[in-house]
């Protein structure tokens, strides 16, 4: 019997690569460069299994020649790049990567909070450059962290994880959400409306899942109404902000700044966002260390291995 055929859409960590079962027939060796639209239709037609990034546009052209297909295992939490109803139709399971990531995208969301109210990136610049005059009294201000408040939308695994992280800088915590949550013993998180969260955040950090409900949730309507000493935070998806707004707010100081990981556009950025002071732009590296993105392809393995031996992928979207 022909071992089953693996299509990886593009280059993951070697320990991921090194752990493909040896029943697998791994379809051409993947690059870091993302897969045409003709190596993608060549790689869905001949595979029983794929795991693909959330770069990769699934749609249901794409899967109309997928006749093997068995199982798409994709390399992230949200799958808002696959058309997950034409997966369904053809019978096709839908998997994704949950909870492994959630430490390292709540510590990123933290280093961007950090970064752009403290003013890390601007300094770092600075004494790069030699210019740099030694220390004064009123030098490179910055925003104080301990003690204001946190808004968090969205109260998922990740949004959870940037909560407890607030204790340490003894921050209160509020969030909107479609339930309510109960955080750790010790710890009081209050739920509060969309309008009355965006008034009384100090710090407001994304963490909710591209839909076209959470596309463009923030915009010129939102963002002016944040205090003008208010942060906003994404490492959720690009399109939930509106980001011609977010350039007008941060130009005309309707908020103090911004640190995004993600972007409207990707890997596109507007060119005004570039060139301001008081955003930190990263290039979507909200799962990047090694360890987590080893663990998230070995989730994916996971989950293909139980669909082609007839068992329920664990990580079921669909």
């Amino acid at each position: 019997m022909d071992r089953p055929a693996l299509y990886i859409t593009r280059l993951l960590p070697q320990p991921v690569l090194e752990a493909i079962p040896r029943q697998y027939r791994l379809l051409p060796l993947p690059s870091d460069a993302p897969p045409t639209a003709t190596e993608l239709r060549e790689g869905f037609a001949e595979a029983d299994a794929v795991i693909c990034s959330l770069t990769d546009r699934i749609d249901a052209s794409l899967l109309s020649c997928s006749t093997r297909l068995k199982i798409i295992a994709n390399y992230a939490v949200g799958y808002n790049n696959i058309d997950v109803a034409a997966a369904a139709q053809r019978g096709i399971v839908v998997s994704n990567t949950p909870d492994v990531l959630t430490d390292a995208t709540a510590d990123l969301t933290w280093a961007l909070l950090l970064a752009v109210s403290r003013r890390i990136v601007e300094g770092d610049a600075w004494v790069r450059t030699g210019t740099w005059p030694g220390w004064k009294p009123t030098q490179m201000l910055g925003s104080e962290v301990s003690g204001k408040t946190l808004g968090i939308i969205g109260m998922g695994r990740i949004g959870q994880a940037v909560a407890q992280r607030a204790a340490g800088f003894r921050m209160p915590v509020m969030y909107a959400g479609r339930q309510s949550v109960s955080p750790p013993p010790g710890m009081v998180w209050i739920r509060r409306s969309l309008p009355d969260l965006l008034a009384e955040s100090d710090f407001l950090s994304l963490h909710v899942p591209l839909t076209e409900a959470t596309h463009h949730l923030i915009g010129a309507r939102e963002l002016a109404a944040m205090k003008p000493s208010s942060f906003l935070i994404n490492t959720s998806r690009g399109p939930v902000i509106d980001e011609a707004a977010l350039l007008s707010a941060l130009k005309t100081g309707a908020i103090a700044g911004a640190g995004l990981d993600v972007y409207e556009q990707e890997p596109t950025v507007s060119a005004g966002l570039v060139t301001l002071p008081n955003v930190v732009l990263l290039p979507h590296l909200g799962s990047a260390t090694v360890e987590t993105r080893v663990r998230m392809g070995l989730v994916c393995l996971n989950n293909i291995a139980a669909v082609l031996e007839g068992r329920a992928a664990p990580n079921r979207v669909i």
